[in-house]
């Protein structure tokens, strides 16, 4: 039989699929670069002289996280229930509300409401368009197309501080209403495509809609492609027996919090916890809202001189995170988190000691000062090849079909709390601490390296359903020294299993 002609299929719906996923991690980005400007604006402060009070500042300023914690772990808990397409799609009116709720605020608590809404939204969108990607995408492409939705997060962080830069002679509060009324336009890009595109195939059969789980394989398959065709049936098989097996061996929640699941559905959740936890803890965030405050009162520069450097700074961090889609599945998820993780320590751990010198020897603040402003740079460079990208892909990739919502729920609700944490306490520990501030960040990311090493399996060229295979064959927490954790290349243990799944039905 074939299915019902339509205009949009194959590589196209995959373009727009991942069209969805990108402008939604646009969004996100946005938000997240837009309010370092905010803060410094002359107008702004006037406006709300209550963030000139370190502790006002960083509340104004986090609270957007804790409510994309909010967001994320409403996610987890509806997420299921709702579909990916419906969730996406409250989450995109959140964001409306919340955005509109800032630009038009004249008080402060009309402004930390406005972003408590937003980050709610994003919370529910940046939670599920990265598995609505990766449910619809082929194992060969996954990782390059999610890497494109997080790419595109950091690209709307670095055009938010060029607007930042750009309106820094605009007096008046159009330099800091502008930039927040701005991010509406996402709403009215990310609808209509919400539209054209269909669920996922996978939710749908965990939904029990059979006919419309193969005709959506069947467009994603490519034009004119028969429900019955040999590739499309295969797929659906074998999406469908391990639904069935997931359900079969479904473990009591007491269970798999002790581990006693064989599919190891809470140690895959804390494994994409752990890669968001360490995105956060790297200090990407510390100097996303505070790198031009940093760069004014700690290093010396005029306020002019510091959004520029910030513009910089985060064109770098554009360029370096599209080029992770060159090396993400080139090298896989182990080796770039591996690397990231040294040469992020190293960029800190420099920085931090140029501070000192700097304020030990008032004489070299100057050329100290730049030693630091280039090893936040280079950090950039790092970080956008390896955690900007990684644990994004990894959360929708490393959990089960009934459990990856909800595992990328809770991961990316640990990325908002420790976003939130981070960002709260960012300016008291710049006051308190001083150059040793940073060192704190250089020593983690020098511990993220033995972990990963010892804790982490390689999730790229596998198939979403070869996951479970992987832990049920390999129980172990350790996976250093076992290949078929750890390479690259696609075990042949997996091709064999999924040979047999096709073959049940």
């Amino acid at each position: 039989m074939i299915r019902s002609k339509s205009r949009i299929y194959g590589g196209r719906l995959i373009a727009l699929i991942t069209l969805v996923d990108a402008l939604s991690s646009c969004w996100f980005g946005y938000c997240q670069g837009v309010f370092a400007g905010v803060l410094v604006s002359d107008n702004f402060k006037a406006l709300f002289p209550e963030i000139l009070d370190a502790n006002i500042s960083g509340i104004t300023s986090s609270c957007f996280f804790l409510g994309a914690f909010v967001g994320s772990i409403a996610a987890f808990f509806s997420g299921d229930k709702l579909g990916r397409k419906k969730t996406i799609a409250w989450g995109l009116l959140f964001n409306l509300i919340g955005a509109t709720l800032q630009f038009l605020a004249w008080h402060q608590p009309q402004m930390i409401i406005g972003r408590l809404v937003n980050g709610f939204g994003i919370g529910l969108t940046s939670t599920t368009t990265p598995v609505y990607l990766s449910e619809c995408a082929k194992s060969h492409q996954r990782g390059k197309l999610v890497v494109i939705g997080a790419s595109s997060n950091v690209s709307m962080f670095a055009v938010a501080n060029w607007i930042s830069y750009a309106l820094y002679s605009q007096g008046g509060p159009f330099q800091w209403r502008f930039p927040l009324a701005f991010q509406i336009v996402f709403f009215f890009m990310i609808a209509p495509l919400l539209v054209l595109v269909p669920e996922t195939p996978r939710w749908l059969l965990l939904a029990g809609e059979d006919k419309k789980a193969l005709e959506v394989l069947a467009r994603l398959a490519g034009k004119d492609i028969a429900t019955n065709d040999a590739i499309v049936t295969a797929e659906f098989r074998s999406i469908k027996v391990a639904i069935e097996l997931e359900r079969e061996d479904r473990t009591p929640i007491r269970d798999v919090l002790c581990f006693r699941d064989k599919t190891h559905n809470f140690r895959r959740l804390i494994l994409s916890c752990g890669t968001q936890l360490m995105q956060q803890f790297s200090g990407i965030n510390a100097l996303g809202f505070y790198l031009p405050t940093l760069l004014t009162e700690t290093v010396g520069f005029n306020q002019e001189m510091s959004r520029l450097i910030s513009a910089i700074s985060s064109t770098v961090y554009l360029v370096s995170a599209f080029g992770s889609l060159i090396v993400i599945d080139r090298f896989g998820r182990r080796k770039m988190m591996l690397y990231g993780a040294i040469t992020m320590g190293v960029c800190h751990v420099i920085a931090s000691l140029s501070l000192r010198e700097s304020e030990i020897d008032i004489s070299k603040r100057k050329l100290m000062g730049n030693v630091t402003t280039a090893m936040f740079i280079v950090y950039h460079v790092f970080f956008g090849t390896s955690f900007s990208s990684v644990p994004w892909v990894y959360s929708a990739e490393v959990n089960s079909l009934g459990w990856r919502t909800r595992g990328a729920a809770a991961a990316t609700g640990t990325n908002w709390l420790f976003g939130f944490v981070v960002t709260q306490f960012t300016k008291v520990g710049i006051e308190s601490l001083g150059w040793a501030f940073y060192l704190i960040f250089g020593v983690l990311c020098f511990c993220y390296f033995p972990i990963v090493l010892l804790f982490y399996p390689e999730t790229s060229r596998r198939t979403l359903e070869d996951m479970d295979q992987m832990f049920i064959q390999n129980p172990s927490i350790f996976v250093l020294g076992n290949a078929e954790m750890t390479q690259r290349r696609r075990p042949t243990s997996f091709a064999d299993a999924e040979a047999e799944r096709i073959a049940r039905v």
